[in-house]
C-alpha cells in the first residue's frame, strides 16, 4: 500500500508540472510583441513640362552625288586627280586621247570652207539670172535652177558649221571634268583603258558631304499617335525648335551639331509601313560619311502636364499589364493599373492611371499588399542620381562631450 501511494503521488506531480509548462508556454505566446506596420518610401506625383522626343534609326547620304562617265569613245591617257581628295566644279579628272577628234574637227572645217568658197560664185550667177529674167533673156527654168543651187550651198554651209561645232564639243569631251564640287572616290579605270560614251561603268563618283542628309523611316503608327496627341492637346509643338534634331553616332556619342528636319515624305513604303523623314546636318569637318548608320532624336512636341514615375515603381501582372502601388490618404496601400507611353531616361511617362498629388511606393513594394496599412517615408535620391538609396530623414545623432 505504501508503494502504491508513492506511485500515485509521483504521477500527480508529473501531471501538475506538465500543465504548468503548457500554461507557461501559452502565457508567453499571448504576451509576445505586437505586429509591426511595414515601412515604405514614396514619391508624390507632380506634373511637369517635358519635351517628348523619339529616336529613329537611319542612314546618312550625300546631298549631291555625281557619277562621272565618258561622253565620247577613246583611250584614257591620264588620270589627273588624287583618289579621296576634294575636287572643284570644272576640274579635269581624266584625259582621253584626242587625236581622232582633232582630225574630225579639221575635216569639218575643210568641208565648211569648201562650201563657203562656192557660195560667192553661185550667188553671183543667181543675181545675173534674176536680172536677165526680168529682160526675158533667160528662161524661168534657168533662174529657178540657179536659185535652188544657191539655197543648197547655203544649207551646206549651215551643215558644215554644225559639224564644226559638234567636232569641237567632242574634242572638249576628251577632257572629262568634275560636274560638281565635292569629294571624289576611287577611280574604276586606269590609263590605257578603252571607254565608250554613256557606258554603264562609272569612272569615279563625286559626293558633296556638307551638308549631309540623314534619312530615317518613321512608322505610320507613330505618325498617327503623334497626330492624335496633338489633336487631344496632350502635345504642343514649339515652333522653330520643333524642327531641331540631334544625332547619335554609331559608337553612342552625340554629334556636336544640330540638324534641321527638312520634310516628311507623304508616300508610305508598302514593305515597311513607314514614311521617310529627311534631316539636314551641317558637316564642315566631314565627320559624317555617306552610308553611316545613325540614330536621330526627333522632337515630337511638348507635354505640359507630363507625369513621370521611376521605373522601379512599376511592375507587371501575369498578363504583362503595368501596375503600381500607391498610399492613399488613410495610409493604406492601393493598386493602380497604368497606361505607359514610353520610357524617358530612368522613368516611365504615364498616360493614365495616376493623378498629381498621389503617393507612389518606390521601395518596400514586396512587403505590402493592397489594403494593408503602411508607414510612409519620403523617398530621396542621393547625389542627384538614381542610386536606389534613400537618405535618412532624421538628423544625425549629437556627439557626446
Amino acid at each position: 500500500m505504501k508503494n502504491n501511494n508513492r506511485s500515485g503521488w509521483l504521477i500527480a506531480a508529473a501531471s501538475v508540472l506538465a500543465v504548468g509548462l503548457i500554461l507557461g508556454g501559452c502565457g508567453k505566446k499571448a504576451t509576445g510583441p505586437p505586429n509591426i506596420t511595414p515601412e515604405v518610401s514614396v514619391v508624390t506625383i507632380q506634373s511637369k513640362q517635358v519635351v517628348i522626343t523619339t529616336e529613329l534609326a537611319g542612314r546618312t547620304s550625300a546631298n549631291l552625288v555625281a557619277e562621272v562617265r565618258p561622253q565620247v569613245n577613246g583611250i584614257i591617257q591620264e588620270r589627273l586627280f588624287t583618289e579621296g581628295a576634294d575636287v572643284k566644279t570644272g576640274q579635269t579628272l581624266f584625259k582621253i586621247d584626242p587625236a581622232i577628234y582633232w582630225s574630225t574637227l579639221d575635216n569639218a572645217k575643210a568641208a565648211l570652207a569648201r562650201s563657203e568658197a562656192n557660195l560667192s560664185a553661185i550667188q553671183l550667177k543667181a543675181d545675173r539670172l534674176r536680172e536677165l529674167l526680168a529682160e526675158k533673156a533667160v528662161s524661168q527654168q534657168d533662174y529657178d535652177d540657179a536659185a535652188a543651187a544657191l539655197k543648197q550651198i547655203q544649207a551646206d554651209i549651215q551643215f558644215g558649221k554644225a559639224n564644226v561645232d559638234m567636232a569641237r564639243i567632242n574634242l572638249r569631251y576628251t577632257s572629262i571634268t568634275a560636274p560638281i564640287s565635292g569629294r571624289i572616290g576611287r577611280s574604276n579605270v586606269t590609263e590605257g583603258t578603252l571607254v565608250t560614251a554613256q557606258q554603264p561603268t562609272v569612272l569615279a563618283t563625286i559626293q558633296r558631304l556638307d551638308p549631309m542628309y540623314v534619312d530615317v523611316p518613321q512608322s505610320t503608327a507613330e505618325v498617327l499617335r503623334l497626330r492624335r496627341g496633338l489633336k487631344e492637346g496632350r502635345l504642343e509643338q514649339s515652333g522653330a525648335d520643333q524642327k531641331k534634331v540631334k544625332l547619335i553616332m554609331e559608337d553612342g556619342t552625340m554629334y556636336p551639331l544640330e540638324g534641321t528636319l527638312q520634310f516628311r515624305d507623304v508616300t508610305v513604303d508598302p514593305t515597311t509601313g513607314s514614311v521617310i523623314l529627311r534631316i539636314v546636318f551641317p558637316n564642315p569637318k566631314a565627320v559624317l560619311l555617306p552610308g553611316m548608320f545613325v540614330r536621330a532624336v526627333v522632337q515630337e512636341g511638348v507635354n505640359n502636364q507630363a507625369i513621370l514615375i521611376p521605373q522601379q515603381a512599376v511592375s507587371r501582372d501575369p498578363r504583362g499589364n503595368p501596375l503600381t502601388l500607391i498610399v492613399d490618404a488613410q495610409s493604406n496601400v492601393q493598386l493602380r493599373m497604368l497606361t505607359l507611353d514610353r520610357a524617358i531616361g530612368d522613368k516611365w511617362l504615364v498616360s493614365s492611371g495616376l493623378a498629381p498629388g498621389e503617393r507612389v511606393i518606390i521601395e518596400g513594394m514586396q512587403k505590402v499588399k493592397p489594403g494593408a496599412p503602411v508607414k510612409v517615408v519620403p523617398f530621396e535620391i542621393s547625389g542627384g542620381k538614381n542610386s536606389g538609396e534613400r537618405k535618412s530623414a532624421s538628423p544625425p545623432p549629437a556627439k557626446s562631450n
